[in-house]
């Protein structure tokens, strides 16, 4: 009984501590004033920025402070995304997570390197147990880098509430100076009904934007008729940073009444993939610019929406004045304004949508499937946003499944059939995606009998490929018989340029080193302060794998002085 009721006071405590946010509960993750490369719920590729990009100067090395007190619950090293990265558990509930990281603080450092060297694996996911690593506010867990997915030296920071959805720090007054109004790249309409229009037409209409002398905009004035929505393109700028970042609030009101809203305060990591909902996909595919919706479409379960009550969507009557307007903000309330005067017109002659009908037509709520016996596809219901009709087309080993302009949200599955190949040949094929300029990216291909398939949320065209190439490996810093006594680290680059590396394995004397592993640069670094050798004449041996097999095997003869 006495375990339940401590049970539910804690419950009831973290619960209610996250009720309000604490503004003074977490400090600045780094001892230089804060600039942002990179905001919270800034639109990225398929998600939403989780966390604030800090910038470290151009430079690694940086120390990373605790921003509170807690227990290190979480460390995560890998080649990709988050690169290293550690998680705090604090005692009011909340996580803070610091990631692209150079190194941990030696205590840290030692603990990890103890349990990689165990695995004999560079990337590894531990977690702590409570207590073991404690660490006060202000304690330096870590130094700045440029590890994982990172595009260049910074510190990607993280606040995530008890149900492990990220939180913009912003709101725990984390602070980055902002004196700037958001920037406004385009502005749009869009006819959400079968009889709208806009200037006589069904398609998107891009309006010209007249700027005033206060910074705000006027649009060009419009005739309509019907249910319309507003999409707008926009960025905002910090004062320390020329970055082009996101914004934190945009709403609407049509004749001074709201009608919209979104808020970038918390999402979850569940929903985040519906920005391609939330954005003009087809238009940003086409032209590498970001349009968000102002208005709700169906498949659209975002938290993010603080105003649902008319989902952004508003009707233009014949004959009668609107005037729209969008008020774009960042998080210290600056803010730009555009008015957009709408006359309701109905015209007579209407441009209306071009819609391309094939034999494929997708729905919402059906499985898809296409078999030709050569490739297999299948796409499972709930993949597309809206029913959508697919060009498909087959050119030899290669299959064209429609572009990369309507997105997925889930996985299709596309199947090679690879009888005709010979035992020998099928170990060395894989499944690529066609890229610009005839270019070509290897995809995971899983490969049964005769059956090779991929699993994938991107649509486009798709083609077996040949990989008779072994890996490439490149001394940076070694060679046979060098002396390397005064030399910390042991430096290889390593490349496969076509199904990609796989894996790799590096010894010392016959003992396993550990090699920290850049993908951007195909670095691989060995630190000599690990300490695995003790001897002067030491025999260098690294194993590196492809995704189809294909193997190179680098050895040489180096002294040190023990």
């Amino acid at each position: 009984m006495r375990a339940i009721t401590l049970f539910l006071v804690v419950n009831f405590t973290i619960g209610y501590s996250q009720k309000k946010i604490p503004t003074d509960y977490f400090s600045n993750p780094l001892a230089i004033p804060l600039a942002s490369s990179g905001t919270y719920g800034e639109l990225r590729s398929n998600h939403f920025h989780s966390g604030l990009d800090l910038r470290t100067n151009g430079e690694e090395g940086l120390e990373v402070f605790a921003a509170a007190t807690g227990n290190v619950s979480r460390i995560k090293i890998s080649n990709f995304g988050y690169g290293k990265a550690i998680y705090i558990s604090h005692p009011n509930g909340y996580t803070s997570v610091y990631a692209h990281l150079q190194k941990f603080s030696p205590e840290i450092e030692a603990y990890i390197k103890k349990r990689q060297y165990a695995k004999e694996s560079y990337e590894i996911e531990l977690f702590p147990k409570a207590g073991l690593l404690s660490v006060t506010k202000g304690d330096v867990i870590a130094y700045s880098g440029n590890t994982g997915g990172s595009g260049g030296p910074h510190l990607h920071f993280e606040i995530r509430d008890s149900k492990a959805r990220p939180m913009n720090p912003m709101l725990f007054g984390i602070d980055v100076k902002d004196t700037k109004k958001p920037t406004i790249n385009s502005l749009w309409l869009y006819s959400l009904d079968k009889t709208a229009h806009i200037n006589g037409s069904q398609n998107p209409t891009k309006l010209r934007l007249i700027p005033l002398e206060n910074g705000n905009f006027k649009a060009e004035g419009v005739t309509a008729l019907g249910t319309l929505g507003i999409g707008v393109s926009t960025i905002d700028q910090q004062n320390l940073a020329a970055n082009k970042n996101g914004v934190y609030k945009i709403s609407t009101e049509i004749n001074g009444q709201e009608n919209f809203a979104m808020e970038m305060k918390r999402f979850s990591f569940s929903e985040t993939r519906y920005i391609n909902r939330l954005i003009d996909y087809p238009y940003y595919k086409m032209n590498k610019s970001k349009i968000i919706k102002l208005f709700i479409q169906k498949n659209n379960p975002l938290s993010i929406y603080t105003n649902k009550v008319d989902k952004g969507f508003f009707t233009i009557e014949d004959s009668l004045s609107y005037t729209a307007k969008v008020f774009v903000k960042d998080f210290k309330n600056n803010t730009t304004e555009i008015s957009i005067p709408i006359q309701g017109k109905r015209m007579e002659k209407v441009t209306t949508k071009e819609i391309l009908k094939t034999p494929y037509l997708v729905k919402t709520s059906e499985n898809f499937t296409y078999n030709s016996g050569i490739f297999d596809l299948y796409i499972p219901k709930g993949s597309v946003y809206e029913d959508a009709y697919l060009d498909i087309t087959e050119n030899g080993d290669t299959i064209n499944i429609h572009k990369d302009e309507i997105p997925l949200h889930k996985n299709m599955t596309v199947v090679f059939d690879v009888s005709n190949y010979s035992e020998s040949d099928k170990k060395k094929l894989y499944i690529g995606r066609l890229g610009y300029n005839d270019k070509h990216y290897s995809v995971k291909t899983n490969k049964k009998g005769n059956r090779f398939s991929t699993r994938t949320r991107t649509l486009g065209s798709y083609s077996l490929f040949s990989d008779l190439e072994k890996p490439i490996v490149v001394p940076v810093n070694v060679a046979d018989k060098k002396w390397m006594s005064k030399a910390k680290f042991l430096k290889i680059k390593i490349d496969d340029t076509d199904s990609g590396v796989k894996s790799y394995r590096a010894t010392i004397n016959g003992k396993f080193i550990l090699m920290e592993y850049d993908y951007k640069t195909g670095m691989l670094v060995y630190d000599f302060d690990d300490k695995i050798i003790s001897e002067t004449e030491n025999k260098f041996k690294l194993i590196v794998l492809d995704k189809v097999g294909n193997s190179t095997t680098f050895e040489t003869t180096f002294f040190r002085k023990p």
